[in-house]
């Protein structure tokens, strides 16, 4: 929704969220945080076979057009912009040549052709000592994975790399000049220690990466990366000096869009249903498990995280499969559905292919489609209990069953996604009014650049994380224990 300016000489600010899909660029009142416009433009993706590639030119146009999109729409002056943050899909593989043009196109978070490389790394030191390190054990998804398959598939695009960067620091250096990254989108890297705030020299030998191909790393409770260079602001068509924050990734700008700080484990953890499924809690437990992404935050504490690659995405491919709205659902009444149509990330399958049992003479489409959902938001809220069992909270504990899950992301629009989560976790939900939370997180940390504020403070001033609760629902046990069932028999399977 976009809100008219009271004041056509009030100051805004932009925040982007530049995901695997498209571009958003939110157009933000500063002081109050209402959202005037959000300007969009698509990406293209390619690849097949577990190949998901995208030029990062195609970044920067899409910013450049999402931007002028919304300025346009709110009816804002470019003078009056004041900040700028970039919020981008994590994990991404960007290499440059000398002139910070991009050598090949960039290996995407959901691109699973160096599963073997990342079988091969946690072999060479062990499961513990990745966990002891960076929090994280190497997966598919990881940049560290896909530079070693850069290496071995590409040695000379390897060699020829004057710089290695992840999406959003490509995106922030075009804007600012300045080779800069956070701890957050640093810490998906695998190469990075959230134990010593730093890149981790014994890593970066094993990965045979050079340690000045990467942007340096922002001190904690910095939030500015330098100002709007001149090219990007012809580019822009805004007045060159504009502020430029250090940016972070999409679930790292999602949590400071909702406000979430590292005080403690948070009570209302949060499933994002995008493309790719998350579940996060913000954290000062530095938790190690192999089934996490061990995540620093913006501020220095932690975001624990477990990512599904089929969430929205395959749910829907599902849906036109069937020919149905995907709305049109029924629950799976005996099926089961594990819809990893692009293998999956947790629990980590990255060669699975998605699995339909149960199938009967009267079994209708709308059901194969409700099993779907429920494949989908089992793996999600099994992940949920694996993260809140490292980060020190028994799942069943009925005090902490009780607590509300925060649903965020384009499935959280959604009918059959919202009353999927309600019936299989018996647990309230909260539904934040806002919907462009990473664009908005991105907004409040464009406003911290520019004033020296605590970003996390500025989203809770501008209440973006407000929400509506829904009550909770009897848990549906029979349908977890039936797809928990066909998982664990399935698995053997699923790893071949």
């Amino acid at each position: 929704m976009t809100r008219t300016p009271d004041d056509t000489s009030r100051p805004v600010v932009i925040g982007v969220d530049s995901s695997t899909q498209s571009t958003k660029a939110a157009v933000t009142d500063a002081a109050t945080g209402a959202l005037l416009a959000l300007g969009r433009a698509p990406h293209t993706v390619t690849g097949t076979n577990g190949t998901r590639e995208s030029d990062p030119e195609t970044w920067w146009t899409a910013l450049t057009d999402a931007i002028a999109d919304a300025l346009h729409t709110a009816g804002v002056s470019p003078h009056q912009v004041t900040g700028i943050a970039v919020a981008a899909q994590q994990h991404g593989l960007v290499v440059l040549d000398a002139h910070g043009r991009p050598l090949r196109d960039a290996p995407l978070w959901n691109d699973t052709r160096s599963a073997p490389q990342a079988r091969a790394l946690t072999d060479t030191l062990g499961a513990a000592a990745w966990l002891a390190r960076t929090g994280s054990v190497p997966v598919a998804s990881m940049t560290a994975t896909k530079w070693r398959w850069l290496r071995e598939n590409e040695p000379r695009t390897a060699d020829a790399a004057a710089a290695v960067r992840l999406p959003h620091d490509f995106l922030t250096e075009r804007l600012c000049g300045q080779a800069l990254t956070d701890p957050g989108d640093a810490s998906g890297t695998c190469w990075y220690s959230t134990a010593d705030g730093r890149y981790d020299p014994v890593l970066l030998d094993l990965l045979e990466l050079d340690a000045d191909l990467l942007p340096k790393i922002a001190p904690t409770g910095s939030t500015r990366a330098g100002t709007l260079t001149a090219s990007a602001a012809r580019d822009l068509g805004l007045p060159p000096g504009i502020p430029v924050a250090v940016g972070t990734g999409d679930n790292m700008a999602a949590a400071v869009g909702l406000g979430l700080g590292g005080a403690g484990l948070l009570d209302h953890p949060v499933i994002s249903l995008g493309t790719s499924g998350t579940v996060f809690a913000a954290t000062r437990t530095r938790p190690a498990a192999a089934d996490l992404a061990g995540f620093a935050a913006t501020d220095g504490t932690y975001l624990p995280l477990a990512c599904t690659l089929n969430c929205t995405l395959a749910v829907d491919k599902v849906a036109a499969l069937l020919g149905l709205d995907r709305e049109a659902t029924a629950p799976g009444d005996g099926l089961v559905v594990l819809p990893y149509l692009d293998g999956e990330r947790t629990p980590d399958l990255p060669h699975a292919a998605g699995l339909l049992t149960g199938l009967r003479h009267d079994t209708t489409r709308k059901q194969i489609l409700g099993a779907a959902y429920e494949g989908a938001a089992f793996t999600l809220l099994r992940a949920l209990d694996g993260l809140l069992t490292a980060c020190g909270t028994d799942p069943a504990d009925p005090a902490a069953a009780l607590r509300p899950l925060r649903l965020i992301g384009g499935g959280a629009r959604g009918h059959a996604w919202t009353e999927t989560v309600r019936r299989l976790s018996g647990r309230p939900v909260l539904l934040p009014q806002e919907t462009e939370l990473v664009a908005l997180g991105a907004a409040a940390l464009a406003r911290a650049a520019a004033t020296g504020e605590d970003p996390v403070a500025v989203s809770t001033a501008w209440g973006t994380g407000r929400s509506r609760e829904l009550p909770p629902v009897e848990a549906d046990t029979a349908t977890w224990q039936r797809i928990e069932s066909t998982l664990t028999r399935a698995t053997p399977t699923l790893l071949s």
